[in-house]
């Protein structure tokens, strides 16, 4: 397993980090630790999780993931210290007023609630889960701030914020001397280009960021899963890929089916090499449902795409135009 620094940090993540929102979900526990021990047995030493994860799921309340990661951390024994486990705040957790968003009051709420389900006394890597129009940024970073000098956090990052967002929260902590986000949590892929690279990709190499992408391979479009002209499968994550289903992406499609039959390898294993090859990436988040699925996004990591096989694939992307 390669580990690469978290940005300007001196933090070491694994190449790829282990998603969990689909345990609770298309996971239950026992399948979820079955995937985390696989995981953690391959070398992968960083996972992703939030708090609201899978509140979607008739039933269920949130925090599910995060519990089942605590259970299978003490079921298993695994030292803490092995780990970077990372997770979100922001999202909705209960029916009352200050029950979400990047305020203080919840922050320092959720925190607890989260070191609980997660059963540790640290996170080492917490995360607004998307921006907060209710609340100052600066009070958010000085919660964030507390909660490092509390030693409850250890590094803080963001997650779908704009380019211009993301900036001002860099530069209210410049300003104040509070702790600076140091990791992005973009959504990006082969066919959603433009939102990470059109500013965010240049702040965070700037800035020293570290890339977490989610979404890597586009909720399974990227496998090859989906064909043209042929049926969606009955459930509804086939139905939320329906706008990827373009003339332009199958044709997309087709050519890294060539390559992957170059290589020997899996289409989602071209989508993953293909960022895995950009230097301002970290980790791509990987949301395996199987031991088998995360065997094969493993392998990704010993594929070498050729320079005109990437720039095939980028010039069939392409969000620029040509001048």
């Amino acid at each position: 397993m390669e580990y690469k620094k978290l940005g300007r940090t001196g933090l070491k993540v694994s190449a790829l980090c282990m998603g969990t929102m689909q345990f609770g979900w298309s996971l239950n526990e026992r399948e979820s630790h079955h995937v985390l021990s696989a995981m953690y047995e391959a070398g992968i030493n960083f996972i992703d999780t939030a708090d609201v994860y899978s509140k979607w799921v008739d039933g269920n309340p949130g925090g599910i993931s995060e519990t089942y990661i605590g259970n299978w951390l003490k079921e298993n024994k695994i030292p803490r210290d092995k780990l970077v486990i990372a997770t979100k705040v922001r999202g909705e957790m209960g029916n009352g007023p200050n029950d979400q968003g990047l305020s203080r009051v919840h922050m320092m709420q959720a925190v607890e609630a989260s070191l609980r389900r997660l059963q540790t006394d640290y996170i080492d890597l917490y995360q607004s889960h998307w921006t907060d129009d209710d609340t100052p940024i600066e009070e958010t970073l000085r919660a964030f701030d507390d909660l490092a000098k509390q030693g409850k956090v250890r590094y803080i990052g963001a997650s779908n914020y704009a380019a211009w967002e993301l900036m001002q929260a860099l530069w209210i902590s410049d300003k104040h001397n509070l702790a600076r986000y140091d990791s992005l949590q973009p959504h990006y892929n082969l066919i959603y280009r433009e939102e990470f690279e059109r500013e965010l990709r240049d702040v965070c190499k700037t800035y020293e960021l570290g890339v977490i992408p989610y979404s890597p391979l586009a909720g399974g479009f990227l496998t090859g899963k989906y064909r043209q002209n042929q049926p969606l499968p009955e459930s509804k994550r086939a139905e939320g890929r329906k706008r990827a289903m373009t003339e332009k992406n199958f044709a997309l499609l087709y050519e890294m089916e060539a390559i992957a039959l170059r290589h020997k390898i899996s289409i989602a294993q071209v989508a993953l090499a293909w960022m895995l090859a950009d230097p301002v990436i970290t980790s791509p988040i990987i949301g395996a449902t199987s031991v088998e699925q995360l065997n094969e996004n493993l392998g990704a990591l010993n594929v070498h795409l050729t320079d005109d096989e990437r720039g095939t694939l980028d010039k069939m992307t392409a969000w620029k135009t040509e001048e």
